[in-house]
């Protein structure tokens, strides 16, 4: 009887491929920018390619803005806010803003799709989170639209102007939304820039904008690379800036709007704790901390990079870790067994693989899984390095991928010594028992949200931002409608 269960024990099943269609969705061969409310072809004519990062493959030519094409966006940007943004009702405001999101639920397996092919990642991922998120984001700031002066009581909210926004790769729809719905909601106009890696939503994204008839101008989405963002940033008429990316852009923003009355928010690079203590709910902390850094290839700024746990329990936990991520099927993001996409670019996988070389380097313990990794395509297989120094550069230096740390503690204070000494503080999970533990830890660690028992969850009305080298402002809820209004 041993045997045959020995045997069983010992059976896997390979699950049958469920590719999620393409045949719905409508791409361009080639795209141009979104400029007054008309695709308009950038001025030098320069175009670059956006790729499949899970086949190698082009998928569509986008427009490469340079400074005169951004002058173009912010004029007409400008003259939407004087001649109408600013003037009508904020309940008109509001209907536009609700259109918007209405549309993003109706065409949300497109974008869906898009998002998948265009940036890596799981379809029940962007399925699941990213799109539904981002049109919660826009039907909760229509609710605010209106209402203002319950926002701010005793104050009155003005819009700034122009905002200038800038977004990351790694939740492109997502972040556009956090972005964009909040400043029109204000009663400001916005210039947008995708990351030139993952557009392709963004200009999705402005097609719903046209058919909500929003008016000519308030929104417009340039595209193209650092250059174009810089042209943002520095354009004399922009009243905001707002940025998600790189802690190394973001201060090179805050040196060139330094003296300037710019506004702005920086949501910047993370290296974020998860804590586990002994009397944690053991299976679901594991979950946590696969949801925390696997499922999403490490790409979110928040991810919860380093692990730290009690020593009573390292054993297990760090057993139970390594057979849960034995189970993880790494492949085509639009298959929905997948559970770990595409790395987002052949760049991006190469610092991957040069932290990994440096934390075998430094003498940390490596284990990958042998999980089957596609032949054509950037992909990582899920990595944890254990006996980890403090000082270690996989330790304090953000990743952007697959990789944890794990390191041990014996008491609360020496945890909250090792997760706060970092340059960052955007994030951190506690994973126990006990609420009284939970509260303390909340007011201890320096992190802009601390996740008590879950990680990674996001609603729109929760403000979102970090400490430190994180950056400064929150976005979502009241503080993120709040980045976006003066208060007079």
């Amino acid at each position: 009887m041993a045997k045959k269960r020995d045997l069983k024990q010992k059976i896997s099943w390979e699950l049958a491929p469920a590719p999620e269609s393409t045949g719905h969705i409508n791409l361009k061969d080639r795209y141009d920018l979104f400029i007054n409310g008309k695709w308009v072809a950038p001025k030098k004519k320069k175009y670059f390619s956006t790729i499949n990062p899970s086949n190698e493959k082009k998928i569509a030519e986008i427009a490469y803005a340079d400074k005169s094409d951004v002058d173009l966006a912010v004029d007409a940007a400008r003259k939407a806010y004087d001649g109408v943004w600013s003037k009508i009702t904020p309940s008109e405001r509001a209907k536009y803003i609700y259109r918007i999101a209405r549309i993003m639920q109706e065409r949300s397996r497109e974008l869906a799709v898009i998002e998948s092919l265009d940036g890596g990642k799981p379809i029940r991922e962007a399925r699941d989170i990213d799109i539904p998120l981002a049109s919660n984001h826009f039907f909760y700031n229509a609710g605010w639209a209106d209402k203002l002066e319950y926002a701010f009581p005793a104050k009155t909210a003005m819009p700034l102007g122009v905002a200038g926004q800038i977004i990351p790769w790694n939740f492109p729809l997502l972040m556009a939304a956090w972005k964009i719905a909040p400043a029109l909601a204000a009663g400001n106009t916005v210039v947008l820039k995708p990351a030139e890696t993952t557009s392709l939503t963004a200009l999705k994204l402005a097609e719903i904008i046209q058919e909500a008839g929003l008016p000519p101008g308030v929104v417009n989405i340039v595209t193209g690379f650092g250059d174009t963002g810089a042209a943002i940033v520095n354009h004399p008429d922009i009243n905001k800036v707002a940025f998600t990316g790189s802690t190394g852009v973001g201060k090179i923003i805050q040196n060139a709007i330094s003296g300037t009355a710019k506004k702005a928010t920086l949501e910047l690079g993370g290296k974020s704790a998860n804590i586990i203590f002994a009397d944690a709910p053991i299976d679901q902390a594991i979950e946590g901390i696969v949801n925390g850094i696997f499922f999403n290839q490490g790409h979110v700024c928040c991810a919860g990079s380093r692990l730290f746990v009690q020593e009573s329990v390292s054993d297990l936990v760090i057993k139970k870790l390594k057979e849960r991520i034995d189970t993880l099927i790494v492949g085509d993001p639009l298959d929905k067994n997948t559970d770990i996409g595409a790395i987002n670019s052949k760049e991006q996988l190469e610092i991957i693989k040069k932290y990994i070389k440096i934390g075998k380097e430094e003498g940390a313990e490596m284990y990958q899984t042998s999980c089957k990794i596609p032949n054509k395509g950037y992909f990582c297989a899920p990595t944890i390095f254990t006996d980890v120094a403090q000082s270690s550069r996989i330790v304090q230096e953000e990743i952007f991928g697959p990789v944890l740390t794990i390191q041990t503690f014996r008491t609360i204070d020496e945890v909250i010594q090792k997760a706060n000494n970092t340059p960052y503080g955007l994030a951190a999970g506690v994973w126990t028992d006990k609420g009284s533990r939970i509260f303390n830890l909340t007011t201890k660690l320096r992190a802009g949200v601390v996740w008590a028992n879950t990680y990674n969850k996001f609603d729109p009305s929760s403000p979102f931002g970090g400490y430190k080298e994180s950056g400064f402002g929150r976005e979502g809820g009241l503080h993120g409608l709040s980045a976006y209004v003066k208060l007079v």
